[in-house]
């Protein structure tokens, strides 16, 4: 229940907003933030669980007792025909295709338990999947039997420290947007529908609830950007929506071939990871192809990324640090999600695995020199979250317990030094109305609160130790090492030598925009005029900046959630490639 509140509170603030008068902007902006705040507190709650010493039914006890409830809610007939064909079949994993013989197929329709059957199987090879002993709070309920879609969410360490970021920076954005007064209930019921639709993306465990939800995050998105961006918003909304929207088609594609090629049929995600290995490995290289583009694309990785810096300089401050924060970690959180336990084989296959490092790669330094050479300051943080999601996927092409660790953490650590440091871009954008780096300087004189928050956020991002973003690219490049140096792969370590430039090329930019915002004189003398952080700005920052130095100090904080989830991947992949 609570992950159902986590996913639907906003959406029901939404609801209610659109209940109450335009003029009323007030109580608009109270409702938003009552219904953000309720929804972080709720994460705060399902976060708490993985540090609980009892967390509770994991989802392979869940799935064994319901199977053990379904079979006790039919006939005793029906009971001693399903028993013994259940007990005759293989769940274990990984599981072959689950057929029946003529007799038993007889048998099931004879009685009428051909969906009861589908439903049982399915919640059996669940329960035998690896990940579903690191998976909590699990919620099942029918949806649509005619094609075994499933209502079926539920948590583990990968997904919750998504869930609670989403949560957090949606609180915070909702705050930071107090000043919002164009089209006040439009902007704030749409957010809180994009908190809503982030949430569900998440949580959810079957492929077309998953699809569901990703397509709900494209709409608000769209409208935010194209009714409240900037001079070219229109532009940049359509080119967001169209590359979203390929991507989406591809995975749509991907998602039915995996429904009519998997016996039985299903959507559970859970289930497929089950019968994944026997898909043959020209099946699985197509489908893993088709869902790499597709979350390729929202990461966005070189060459699908030329959205994003339009989406990031033309949204408003909020949709920005939304954008950067959370809707970046998606296509992440789908390679571990789907591509690595859906196609086992193909996501070791070598192609597969060069790719992935060679693309990481030239995100890291081409992003880098971007960023280098932007001389907007919003334009310069967006090509820095190109360079910097990079490493997730550097991390994953070597493919060792602490490469992917780093390469999860990283989607964390990035979501809050990015959210942070676009929120100092729009603190200073609303005091100049411009954010030309080069017309800029002395800032740091004049708003020492400000800057002083804003030095934590430019050296997390620049990977400073002691700071969040360190122990995530440290992590990436041990375990990229450890990955690459051992034959026969000893060729690609020329590629970890030049991800490494990428950790020199970003003290450049970042030191040098340090150097031209905020050293210096203050080269205007309207500058002289800008007052320190109010409280809404400070509410905003000041949690992200708290959270970058903690988890920069203690990182164990983060890692102890994450790693199990984490690793039981790896697990699953090792266990396959003997």
């Amino acid at each position: 229940m609570l992950l159902s509140l986590a996913i639907f509170l906003p959406l029901m603030a939404a609801l209610v907003i659109l209940f109450i008068p335009a003029r009323y902007k007030q109580a608009i902006k109270i409702v938003s933030l009552i219904g953000a705040s309720l929804c972080f507190y709720v994460t705060l709650h399902v976060t708490g669980a993985f540090f609980s010493r009892e967390p509770g039914e994991t989802m392979d006890h869940f799935f064994d007792n319901k199977v053990e409830m379904t079979l006790s809610s039919l006939k005793v007939e029906e009971q001693n025909a399903l028993r013994p064909i259940l007990a005759a079949k293989n769940f274990a994993y990984p599981a072959k295709s689950v057929t029946l013989t003529e007799a038993e197929q007889k048998a099931i329709h004879g009685l009428k338990l051909d969906h009861v059957w589908q439903q049982l199987v399915e919640m059996k090879l669940a329960s035998g999947v690896p990940q579903a002993k690191k998976m909590l709070m699990t919620e099942y309920y029918e949806w649509i039997p005619s094609f075994n879609i499933y209502y079926f969410v539920a948590v583990d360490g990968l997904s919750v420290s998504l869930v609670f970021l989403s949560a957090l920076l949606g609180m915070l954005c909702i705050i930071y947007s107090w000043n919002i007064e164009k089209a006040t209930k439009g902007f704030f019921s749409l957010f809180l529908l994009l908190i809503s639709a982030l949430m569900g993306v998440f949580l959810s465990l079957d492929f077309f609830l998953f699809y569901v939800f990703w397509e709900v995050v494209l709409l608000p998105m769209y409208f935010l950007i194209g009714i409240w961006g900037g001079p070219r918003r229109i532009y940049a909304a359509i080119k967001f929506f169209i590359y979203t929207l390929i991507g989406s088609v591809l995975m749509l594609v991907a998602m039915i071939a995996l429904y009519y090629f998997s016996s039985p049929q299903t959507f559970n995600v859970i289930s497929l990871m089950s019968l994944a290995p026997g898909f043959s490995h020209d099946f699985q290289w197509w489908i893993f192809l088709a869902l790499f583009i597709g979350f390729a694309i929202k990461v966005p990785v070189f060459p699908f990324h030329t959205w994003l810096p339009d989406a990031h300089v033309e949204a408003p401050t909020p949709v920005s640090v939304i954008l950067a924060g959370v809707l970046l970690k998606m296509g992440g959180y789908g390679f571990f999600r789907f591509n690595f336990p859906i196609a086992p084989s193909a996501s070791q296959d070598p192609f597969f695995v060069w790719m992935l490092a060679i693309l990481g790669v030239i995100n890291i330094v081409y992003g880098a020199f971007c960023a280098m050479a932007q001389k907007d300051f919003k334009s310069l943080v967006a090509y820095s979250s190109i360079s910097h999601m990079g490493y997730i996927l550097l991390g994953m092409a070597a493919f060792t317990y602490a490469s992917m660790q780093g390469a999860v953490l990283q989607m964390f650590n990035h979501g809050l030094s990015s959210a942070l440091m676009f929120l100092l871009v729009g603190v200073v954008y609303e005091r100049a109305h411009h954010r030309r780096i080069d017309d800029f300087g002395g800032i740091g004189l004049q708003m020492p609160y400000y800057t002083g928050i804003a030095m934590v956020g430019f050296f997390a991002s620049l990977g400073l130790p002691g700071l969040n973003g360190f122990i995530s690219e440290i992590m990436v490049f041990l375990g990229t090492y450890q990955g690459f140096s051992v034959a026969p792969n000893t060729d690609k370590m020329i590629l970890l030598y030049i991800a490494l430039s990428g950790i020199v090329l970003t003290a450049v930019y970042i030191l040098w925009t340090i150097q031209r915002v905020y050293m210096g004189e203050v080269k205007n003398e309207h500058y002289k005029e800008f007052k320190d952080i109010n409280a809404r700005e400070a509410i905003s920052m000041i949690p992200i900046a708290i959270l970058c130095i903690v988890l920069g100090v203690f990182p164990k904080l983060i890692l102890d959630v994450l790693q199990p989830s984490v690793d039981v991947i790896v697990d699953m992949m090792k266990m396959l490639g003997k």
